[in-house]
């Protein structure tokens, strides 16, 4: 069963893929990338000139002995990187 978040979060990055990320002051390694897709934003929906695009990854990841299933999401317009879901 999966829970959706949104919240916003700190991630590194390693060869353009989220390595570790900070979630509700836990440190997360990725232990694997399950799944990776891009979404171009919708031009007519956003004032900017350039409404980027959304990249988002599914992965299985880390904390001590807590593993888990996550989604993370990369807002190329805007920096921002959120926790989007999370299996048990």
């Amino acid at each position: 069963m999966s829970r959706l978040y949104g919240d916003p979060i700190e991630v590194w990055v390693r060869d353009g893929q989220p390595a570790q990320f900070v979630w509700r002051d836990r440190l997360y390694a990725v232990r694997q990338v399950q799944d990776h897709w891009v979404v171009a934003r919708e031009w007519w929906k956003t004032n900017d000139a350039d409404p980027g695009e959304r990249r988002f990854w599914r992965l299985e990841a880390a904390a001590g002995r807590d593993v888990g299933t996550y989604e993370l999401r990369f807002d190329t317009a805007s920096g921002g990187w959120l926790l989007l879901r999370a299996w048990d």
